[in-house]
């Protein structure tokens, strides 16, 4: 069996789209028989970020929501806040037994195939990072400034997507904007992306992580299962995340993007359906009624 990612499959293994959930549902906790799974009622404390981390739920057998022990390491205990920044060795979880510490269902994968792709882990320190930003200071302002189509709820929960850290990493008037605290966490943030959270690993990265987690405790960041991940498992993590990135579906959340913007949030069957028309016309090997006047690169070195 192939490592299955949080959320998607490794860049090696092509990504199969299967469900994308609408902003007005939730995601059921069982997924062994979906097609048997009645749709939830809408749950509105739920956003597009809670749902990276309800698929490592879905996968484990996990609780989804604010549970004490969300971890599958560890028990690490999400209540006790006080000891999330010093306290980083917790007991280990011996199973995954359905009834136990906020597991809900049987496991659909060993937890030795999970693997943490770098997307997610750069998306929960972005979020973790904005959040605890003064909202009232200039460099949430020019966040709301640099994304206008974002909606002030979204920019306050902290949910960016990777191209929009991207375009903040290159700008030099967002560390212009920033406080001197503010521009020490986002520093190290970009140097642990380059130097841990890529095809990049540098022999100080362990220094480097450590020193990422300072800054935002000094922000007054909330320890997150994804920062807990860094804290206390950054073992787990494999040599070269870059081989790990989930580019599959990291592509498919901004061709969805269009998609929506297309049909203007009216969300149906038919959008779905134009999405997968798309990815059967990209098939190279595919024979069409029309032949292409343009032929594609990988055809010309076949």
């Amino acid at each position: 069996m192939a490592p299955v990612a949080l959320g998607d499959v490794v860049s090696s293994v092509g990504g199969i789209p299967i469900v994308q959930r609408l902003p007005d549902s939730s995601v059921p906790n069982n997924i062994s028989k979906p097609l048997e799974q009645d749709i939830e009622e809408p749950s509105p404390s739920q956003n597009d970020a809670d749902f990276e981390e309800l698929q490592l739920n879905i996968l484990l057998g996990q609780q989804s929501g604010y549970t004490k022990f969300p971890c599958f390491i560890c028990l690490w205990d999400s209540r006790a806040k006080q000891g999330h920044w010093v306290r980083r060795n917790w007991p280990l979880r011996e199973n995954m037994e359905p009834g136990k510490q906020n597991i809900v269902q049987n496991s659909l994968v060993a937890r030795d195939k999970i693997i943490l792709p770098p997307i997610h882990i750069k998306l929960g320190i972005m979020k973790q990072f904005v959040k605890s930003l003064d909202k009232d200071g200039n460099c949430f302002s020019y966040i709301c400034q640099k994304f206008p189509q974002l909606t002030m709820e979204k920019i306050k929960a902290g949910i960016f997507d990777g191209p929009q850290i991207r375009q903040l990493t290159n700008d030099t008037q967002f560390r212009n904007s920033m406080t001197e605290l503010e521009l020490k966490a986002w520093t190290v943030f970009v140097s642990v992306m380059q130097n841990f959270l890529g095809n990049k690993k540098s022999e100080n990265y362990i220094e480097l992580v450590k020193n990422l987690l300072l800054q935002l405790k000094n922000m007054a960041c909330n320890m997150s299962i994804k920062l807990h991940f860094l804290h206390s498992h950054l073992d787990r993590f494999p040599e070269n995340l870059g081989d790990m990135s989930e580019e599959q579906g990291e592509c498919m959340r901004q061709d969805l993007r269009v998609m929506e913007e297309r049909y203007q949030g009216f969300w149906d069957t038919n959008m779905m359906a134009d999405y997968c028309w798309s990815l059967i016309r990209h098939f190279l090997k595919s024979t069409h009624r029309r032949r292409a006047l343009k032929r594609s690169f990988l055809e010309l070195n076949d």
